[in-house]
C-alpha cells in the first residue's frame, strides 16, 4: 500500500474529494490543495573512539528491536542535520558530539505505529567528547564499543544501516 493511501481527507479542508494526482501526491478538488508525499529526514552517526572501535546501540524498540543500529533518530523541524545528529546522539547515549561531517545518505523505511515512514537517512562521522561516558537512554537497550573487525552488517536491523556499515567498512578496511 503506497502511504497516501491512508489519507482520504484533504489536510486543509476536509474534503473526501482528496484524490491521487501523481505517483507523489494527491489533490483536493474542492480547495486545489496538493499534497506531496517526500521522504523524512533523519540522522545515522559513526562514532569511533580513540582505539578505532565503532560506537554500536542495541535498539530496544520497534522497529527491529534487539538488533545492532547505530546512534541517530529523526531530525526535528528548524533542526540541521548536524544538530539533529547531536542532538540524537545525545539524548541516545550521552555522549557530546564535537563535530559531526556529512558523509553519505541513503534511502529506507521504517515502519512506526504501523505506517511505513519513508526517510532519507544521513550518515555523519562525528568526533564525541569524553567517549567514556557512554550509557543506553531513551530508545537504545544497550550501547557499547565494537571493534571493526568484529562488526557484521546483517547483525543491524535497518536496511540502510546496513548498507551504511558496509559502505563504512569498505572505505575504512582498507
Amino acid at each position: 500500500m503506497h502511504p497516501l493511501d491512508l489519507f482520504s481527507h484533504c489536510p486543509k479542508c476536509g474534503s473526501s474529494l482528496f484524490e491521487e494526482h501523481n505517483a507523489k501526491s494527491k489533490r483536493c478538488a474542492d480547495c486545489g490543495f496538493t499534497y506531496y508525499f517526500n521522504p523524512s529526514a533523519a540522522t545515522v552517526a559513526f562514532i569511533q573512539n580513540e582505539r578505532g572501535e565503532l560506537l554500536v546501540c542495541r535498539r530496544g524498540k520497534e522497529p527491529a528491536k534487539g538488533t545492532l543500529d547505530l546512534s541517530g533518530g529523526f531530525i526535528d523541524m528548524y533542526e540541521t542535520g548536524e544538530e539533529g545528529v547531536a542532538r540524537e546522539v545525545m539524548e541516545e547515549t550521552g555522549l557530546q558530539v564535537a563535530q559531526a561531517v556529512y558523509l553519505f545518505s541513503l534511502p529506507n523505511t521504517y515502519l512506526y505505529s504501523g505506517f511505513l515512514v519513508h526517510t532519507l537517512d544521513l550518515f555523519f562521522l562525528c568526533k564525541v567528547r569524553q567517549a567514556v561516558r557512554l550509557e543506553a537512554k531513551d530508545d537504545v537497550a544497550d550501547a557499547f564499543w565494537m571493534p571493526l573487525n568484529q562488526i557484521h552488517p546483517e547483525a543491524f536491523g535497518l536496511e540502510s544501516v546496513r548498507k551504511g556499515i558496509k559502505r563504512f567498512m569498505a572505505e575504512h578496511l582498507k
